[in-house]
């Protein structure tokens, strides 16, 4: 989800002392604007209207399997049970709480315009995780008109990312739970492979950890897909943080989701997107689509930012390297998230209003 000038300021630290220690009630979340997982059952909320992250103790830690995806449009099911329909809910986002398997949507109530946490176990069983009487801790953000667009747990560690104040700068916020004496602000610099440019004004849109060789990094992606790196460690106040962007999937896609799994003794990141001009030029059936790429891509050192790779020339189906490719399978899919070792959850769409929560294998 961006745009674009060139400059690139710096940080604040934030939250007094003590205020990251943990409450019990309901945190007061005006909106849910992105949602992850830490250890633990661990769930992360990302409330851009109310500035601030919260996590939140949900001590769903006994898993259900999956069995089979859960018929019918899961859209009506969960509007069901807000006691609307389908057309009364926008589902925001989807995360899988690896300790118990269990699907955690945000979802927005239109009526009141109220976001909400719902939830689908491996038996298709579809609750509300309220928010009213929970241990929670609360990091204050920046008082000023910021959009939360991804989160990330990394090693401790909570990776924010987001579009910040009116310049529409790309802003990532690192938060230490262990450390409650601020929140860094820092804003990013990435060459935009498709624009040919340094920029610093497109927001992440999709953000996971990244560990090579004892160093620690954040990857994200932005619209129009390059795959970018920042070192965690320079995520800090007073400074500036270069990325690297090490490949380009097309220009006019926009990431929605993106996470890492093994495969035949493989490592592939797994990202699906929104193709915007999905009439003028498809990459499949649907406006959803998904990449596959070579985790070891990130090693990349060499041909990076202005010589980065690119997936495809003029022709969208004419692939320039085999490093990332189109997940035939994963067509349509809206939101995903890692199941398990083996297996995705996604919500797809039948391009027609209709949406079903699915088991996939992964590709």
């Amino acid at each position: 989800m961006l745009r674009w000038t060139l400059c690139l300021v710096a940080v604040v630290c934030l939250l007094a002392p003590g205020a990251a220690s943990a409450d019990t009630g309901n945190p007061g979340l005006k909106s849910i604007q992105a949602i992850a997982f830490g250890p633990d059952g661990l769930l992360i909320l990302g409330d851009g209207i109310g500035a601030q992250v919260v996590t939140v103790q949900t001590g769903d830690k006994t898993a259900t399997a999956w069995t089979k995806s859960r018929p019918g449009d899961i859209k009506e099911q969960l509007a069901g049970r807000l006691g609307t329909n389908s057309k009364g809910i926008n589902i925001l986002k989807l995360a899988v709480n690896p300790a118990s398997q269990t699907a955690y949507f945000a979802v927005r109530k239109l009526e009141g315009k109220q976001d909400l946490v719902l939830t689908v176990n491996g038996q298709g069983k579809v609750s509300e995780f309220p928010l009213e009487n929970v241990t929670y801790t609360r990091f204050a953000l920046p008082p000023h008109k910021t959009t939360l667009t991804d989160i990330a747990w990394a090693d401790g560690q909570i990776l924010v990312a987001a579009q910040a104040g009116e310049t529409f700068k790309s802003t990532i916020f690192s938060i230490d739970p262990k450390q409650p004496k601020g929140v860094a602000v820092v804003n990013t610099d990435t060459y935009h492979v498709a624009h040919g440019k340094w920029e610093t004004n497109a927001p992440l849109r999709t953000v996971m950890p990244y560990f090579d060789q004892g160093k620690k990094y954040l990857v994200g992606a932005f619209t129009c897909t390059p795959i970018v790196k920042y070192p965690i460690d320079d995520l800090k106040a007073d400074s500036r943080v270069k990325g690297t962007s090490v490949i380009e999937l097309g220009n006019g896609n926009t990431p929605l989701d993106m996470f890492t799994y093994e495969k035949d003794g493989k490592t592939y990141i797994l990202m699906n997107t929104i193709r915007m001009f999905h009439k003028r030029a498809p990459v499949g059936p649907s406006q959803y689509w998904t990449a596959k790429v070579d985790y070891t891509i990130l090693q990349e050192s060499k041909k990076v930012n202005e010589d980065a790779l690119r997936r495809v020339g003029n022709d969208v189906n004419k692939p320039l390297t085999e490093r990332a490719i189109v997940a035939a399978d994963y067509h349509g899919v809206v939101h995903l998230d890692r199941l398990d070792k083996s297996r995705a959850l996604v919500v797809r769409t039948d391009d027609k209003d209709g949406f079903t929560l699915e088991v996939l294998p992964l590709p």
